[in-house]
């Protein structure tokens, strides 16, 4: 293990517990000894290493090799650092949140050196790596042989005993998977932010009782790691008494696996509509000087709310889960085309059952998934699946009233918004696309189809009498 940071340390501890000897090794190499002699006191089978090659030295044949360190430059800078002591049928893992384009270029590049490489997804944070993450590895198939029992002994597992690990698929299918999981975890805690807003400022609820209302929300269908702990944030007090999440600066920070999503998904023409505004949401929170200037300049309505309140909490946490429904839709449909476009073999029910326990958007809902899946490996949309149709006809009406109930009120909720807005898109048989084909070929002669005509056969009309005839080249980027 190349890489003592928090998550390298633990999965190191990780693997001991499990009986695994491990070489664990630093580029700043005085934390190899702090490691041994602090966090893996007493870990009899974790050996330290002083050196690139000491680490090669000590490993058995093929070696197994796995980096936890920064995204980008500095896997490949260590790739290349150990190249000259590697032999072919070694491999290389990097167990970072690199960029999927970065796995396939490396696992392109090391086949063709005779060696091996495996990208893997990690969730679950600090408690994941020591206790039992999720895990999705890809890259080169004959590498999975060689690290399948280390990684299933070490992953997290399902209520029924499930591993959640399992290999996803080629090059860089592994990091593709992970990179939809932080997208849709982008999706998850925007969503949980709206709802929170909404109970604040629309019901004027005190952390009390919306720690209460999170409580309840726990037990039930919405039952997930995400809203188990905004409850226990919500409860939680300094030294002062004073609540800590009112002290918080509200600027998000983001690591780019969320934008990364988004910019594919219009890469493959795909709605990510949901992860995209919760991308938009953490960048309009970072304008925080001129969100504070404008708050006193820009006016919005003057809200009371008269009504039922406990109403309108059962309505929000029916928006909140009709919403995470067309999130997690949304994430498996760029997955769909993403196997399509990069010739992977994704296993669907495979990928919600991964995310079962461990990871961050760990949840009971994704046993649904995994359900949905198992009655039918060819589902389009999670939106067509009998369960899901369901529960979203159900939760409709309220979707509806808090989407209203927040334009009301002058909450911003983005994805709430999107959300509805993708349902009613994506159940319309027919959208206004007929006047935006219109307007292209009138201003710039991009030509459209007919709908009384066999579709791939194009038409221009001379809209004006003086554009003539001759049409643009048709293409959709």
């Amino acid at each position: 293990m190349i890489g003592l940071a928090v998550m390298g340390q633990n999965l190191i501890l990780n693997m001991s517990d499990h009986g695994y000897t491990v070489v664990a090794y630093n580029r700043t190499v005085s934390k190899v000894d702090e490691f041994l002699n602090d966090a893996a006191k007493g870990h009899k089978n974790v050996i330290g290493a002083h050196s690139i090659g000491e680490t090669v030295d000590l490993l058995k044949r093929p070696r197994k090799i796995m980096l936890m360190v920064k995204a980008g430059q500095a896997v490949d800078d260590f790739i290349e650092a150990l190249l000259p002591h590697l032999e072919p049928g070694d491999l290389i893992i990097d167990g970072g949140n690199s960029h999927f384009p970065d796995s396939i270029r490396r696992t392109k590049d090391l086949e063709s050196k005779g060696l091996l490489f495996v990208g893997t997804g990690v969730s679950g944070g600090e408690e994941g790596a020591r206790f039992g993450p999720s895990m999705m590895p890809g890259g080169s198939p004959k590498a999975w042989p060689l690290v399948k029992d280390i990684f299933q002994a070490i992953c997290a597992r399902t209520p029924d005993g499930a591993p959640c690990c399992d290999w996803m698929g080629e090059d860089g299918a592994g990091h593709y998977v992970k990179m939809v999981h932080n997208g849709i975890e982008y999706g998850d805690i925007q969503l949980i932010c709206e709802a929170y807003q909404l109970l604040k400022e629309s019901l004027g609820m005190s952390n009390e009782e919306m720690h209460r209302v999170f409580t309840e929300w726990n037990k039930g269908e919405l039952d997930s790691y995400l809203i188990e702990i905004t409850r226990d944030i919500l409860a939680y007090k300094d030294e002062q008494g004073e609540y800590v999440l009112d002290k918080i600066l509200d600027t998000a920070g983001q690591k780019g696996t969320g934008k990364w999503a988004s910019v594919n998904s219009l890469d493959l023409g795909m709605p990510l509509t949901l992860i995209g505004e919760a991308v938009y949401a953490r960048c309009l929170s970072a304008l925080k000087d001129q969100r504070v200037a404008a708050s006193k300049l820009l006016k919005g309505p003057k809200f009371q709310f008269e009504g039922d309140r406990a109403a309108l909490v059962e309505d929000i946490r029916q928006a909140l889960l009709a919403s995470k429904i067309v999130s997690y839709a949304q994430g498996f449909m760029l997955l769909r085309e993403a196997a399509h476009e990069y010739h992977w073999n994704l296993n669907y029910g495979g990928i919600a059952l991964v995310w079962r326990a461990g990871c961050i958007i760990r949840s009971a809902f994704l046993g649904k998934i995994k359900e949905a899946f198992d009655r039918n490996a060819g589902l389009g949309n999670l939106l067509l699946d009998p369960y899901f149709t369901g529960v979203i006809e159900r939760s409709q009406p309220s979707w509806r009233r808090v989407v209203s109930k927040a334009v009301e009120a002058g909450v911003a909720a983005p994805a709430f918004t999107t959300a509805l807005a993708f349902y009613d898109g994506y159940r319309s048989a027919r959208l206004p696309a007929n006047l935006l084909q219109a307007l292209r070929d009138y201003f710039g002669a991009h030509t459209y189809e007919r709908i009384d005509r066999p579709r791939g056969q194009f038409f221009h009309t001379n809209w004006t009498g003086k554009g003539g005839t001759v049409s643009a080249g048709t293409y959709t980027v």
